[in-house]
């Protein structure tokens, strides 16, 4: 998370010398030369996503590979049994699980449940960012869940982790951050190198974990309020207005931009969803978003 101010200015920019910050320099360097320490899925979600991409594989066979891991297959028909998938009967199995949620649904899930090994740190400097790190991700999954589900077109479970890897590209600059302490002379070191590099990092992560390409404009544009690149909404469009409400009592208001005046906000259904009732929508889901919350913990 990071603080939601349209533009910087300018003259700090000019007074802050990037060349002068080691924690910038070097993740810079091993970001080029592709050195830099990218996280990994969690074995448990590559043998799943494995499995579901196996041409031969059936539910039955997919079933018994997450059944090896019972907290995800707890979590997995938890999920199926929320409101966002319900049905007319209760689901108690695996197989069913995957059934009424669907192979592709079940492959972003899994990923997203398994995401949160990755926020991982030994000093408690640098855990307590990734946790509130991880605390703004999860918190930002759960409303963009709950916006996709409302909005036509959209996959709750595809937003929710749009919204859940938007800032993934700052996870290895705080894990660099922690195995080299000494690099970081004062707090300001990190603010700039996350602002000046969390993009392209998260590129590099999309493109090594192979999610959806579109992927990539989530962690580019999540924070570009005033991007409109095409008539429709996208991804992109619901991840940023979920992180903008998730600043709501939590920001400064006159640090945010005004929401009804982005283009992301005015595509969002069709252009009938004004501030009153994107706040309503939350308010009924509010135990939605929790129960979200919960599952990815």
């Amino acid at each position: 998370m990071t603080d939601p101010v349209i533009q910087p200015n300018t003259t700090e920019k000019r007074e802050y010398n990037l060349a002068k910050n080691q924690l910038f320099m070097d993740c810079y360097r091993y970001m080029q030369s592709e050195k830099l320490a990218l996280p990994t899925i969690p074995d448990v979600a590559q043998k799943i996503r494995k499995a579901i991409n196996d041409n031969n594989a059936t539910s039955n066979s997919i079933s018994r590979v997450v059944q090896t891991d019972p907290s995800m297959t707890a979590r997995l028909i938890k999920i199926a049994n929320s409101p966002l998938y319900r049905g007319r009967r209760k689901i108690e199995s695996c197989p069913e699980a995957l059934t009424r949620l669907g192979l592709k649904t079940a492959q972003d899930i899994v990923t997203a449940f398994a995401m949160k090994a990755v926020f991982a740190a030994k000093s408690s400097v640098i855990k307590r960012q990734m946790t509130e790190l991880w605390t703004h991700s999860s918190y930002v999954a759960a409303i963009s869940a709950v916006f996709a589900h409302k909005t036509p077109g959209f996959d709750p479970d595809r937003a929710m982790l749009a919204g859940l890897i938007h800032d993934i590209g700052i996870v290895p600059i705080l894990t660099h951050a922690d195995k080299h302490p000494q690099i970081i002379s004062n707090p300001k070191d990190l603010a700039e190198t996350i602002k000046q590099l969390r993009s392209d990092i998260g590129v590099q992560i999309i493109r090594k974990w192979d999610l959806p390409r579109d992927f990539e404009d989530v962690v580019i544009n999540a924070e570009n309020w005033y991007r409109d690149a095409k008539p429709e909404p996208d991804y992109t469009d619901i991840v940023m207005i979920a992180q903008l409400h998730s600043y709501i009592g939590k920001v400064d208001i006159k640090k945010m931009p005004k929401m009804d005046q982005l283009p992301a906000y005015k595509k969002l259904l069709a252009g009938t969803l004004d501030m009153d009732a994107s706040i309503d929508i939350l308010d009924l889901a509010k135990d939605e978003i929790e129960q979200i919350q919960q599952m990815l913990s």
